[in-house]
């Protein structure tokens, strides 16, 4: 039986170069590293990001002392396991922690090395990483969710809403999914260029350009779609990621404008948004402890994904809340929001009985690591976010998911949006 040797870990830098921590698990020969992502746009329940607050040299931002958590403690509690034991594992280091959010340890802690044991049990068995999660047969790629325009909290414009996505919900294979928003995303950098405004990108890889409406970013998004040959709404959708925790005062919204406004009218500016630009889905468009006004959008839409993520933050007692509230019909998934691999697998789970599509996402901070590729395509996710075609980070993840792809060969099906 494999058992795990040894477990270190080390300071290294993600995509917006902080610091974050890279885990490495070792059995015999064998050794698998990961590594944890961080967010910028968070929720309230997320787990605990465990940083060195008093640490000057790094701005307070380094991990030395969560490493040392790893090298210490968690080495000495993990050493002997069996790592094809994922949720014994996991356990022992959620009670290692012993609090709800996971602020003993660290999330990052803890996440990190959650990873890189599933990544070793794989390299162990020497089957691929996807095929290790709940799926074991009839795998099927998801649709990626593109971002194209960055706002919010992820660009230094003027932009409310934080992400601007397309989805080619038209595309037979996941390698034409990537084509079609190849096309999309350079004719956009030609609109925007013809307008005199920047090409720089933000940070999850969209364009960042100086405009300061909704309707200015979706007006280039649909010339883009019909310069590039598609349809707005049939072949390619818009999608949005609102996060409105970053919106929200008073119990007033300034979603659409600077001006803060009623929730009703909120929601009468969203519906008359969906209607100009056929949008297909949307992410956090209310606070995340506003469960009325979710349900109340909720219910006023028709055939629109509502998707969780600031609401939910793969939390499974808040999942439960939201569907007996009829707050959304989606949940997004980010790993280091609950802090465990197998935790991640439980609410996927229970998200796939209740009928919710699973969105698999990147965070804002992120790496070269591209396990949620393996994750998305291992549990039938319909759908991934990890970015834009730019930045390395990003686009790691969509060459895995190419490869995923050439890995299944005549198997290969990509996923169904319900």
């Amino acid at each position: 039986m494999a058992k795990i040797s040894r477990v270190r870990a080390r300071q290294i830098f993600d995509s917006r170069g902080n610091p974050t921590i890279e885990a490495e698990i070792f059995s015999g020969s064998l050794s698998a590293s990961a590594i944890c992502p961080s967010g910028a746009s968070t929720g309230t329940y997320e787990a605990y990001e465990k940083r060195d607050k008093t640490n000057k040299k790094y701005l307070g931002k380094s991990v030395f002392n969560a490493v040392k958590i790893i090298n210490s403690k968690i080495n000495k509690r993990l050493k002997g396991k069996n790592p094809h034991n994922q949720e014994l594992i996991d356990s022992i280091l959620i009670n290692l922690d012993g609090t709800k959010q996971k602020k003993n340890l660290g999330a990052n802690s803890i996440l990190a090395v959650s990873l890189a044991v599933k990544k070793l049990s794989s390299k162990i068995k020497k089957i691929p990483l996807y095929k290790t999660f709940l799926v074991k047969k009839n795998f099927k790629l998801p649709y990626p969710m593109m971002n194209i325009i960055n706002g919010g909290a992820h660009a230094n414009n003027s932009l409310r809403i934080q992400e601007f996505m397309i989805r080619p919900d038209k595309a037979k294979s996941f390698s034409e999914a990537i084509r079609i928003c190849y096309i999309i995303i350079n004719n956009l950098r030609e609109l925007i260029k013809k307008k005199g405004l920047s090409t720089s990108v933000g940070d999850e890889g969209g364009f960042a350009p100086m405009i300061n409406s909704n309707e200015k970013a979706l007006n280039l998004i649909v010339s883009a779609i019909k310069k590039s040959g598609f349809k707005n709404g049939k072949d390619v959708s818009i999608c949005l990621d609102v996060a409105a925790n970053e919106l929200f005062k008073k119990k007033k919204y300034s979603i659409h404008s600077k001006n803060f406004i009623s929730v009703d009218h909120s929601i009468i500016k969203y519906q008359k948004m969906i209607k100009k630009y056929k949008i297909k889905s949307i992410e956090d468009p209310f606070a995340e402890n506003d469960w009325i006004s979710w349900s109340k959008l909720t219910r006023s839409t028709k055939n629109i994904q509502i998707v969780g993520d600031d609401l939910y933050v793969t939390n499974l007692e808040r999942l439960k809340k939201g569907f007996l509230n009829n707050s959304s019909n989606s949940i997004l998934i980010k790993l280091n929001q609950i802090g465990t691999v197998s935790e991640t697998l439980e609410v996927i789970k229970f998200a796939k009985i209740i009928g919710f599509n699973t969105i698999i996402s990147h965070r804002s901070g992120d790496t070269e690591d591209t396990f949620i590729a393996d994750l998305a395509v291992g549990t039938n996710s319909n759908q991934i976010k990890t970015g834009s075609l730019a930045r390395s980070e990003r686009v790691a993840k969509f060459n895995q998911l190419i490869r995923i792809e050439e890995d299944l060969g005549n198997k290969a099906r990509m996923n169904k949006i319900r």
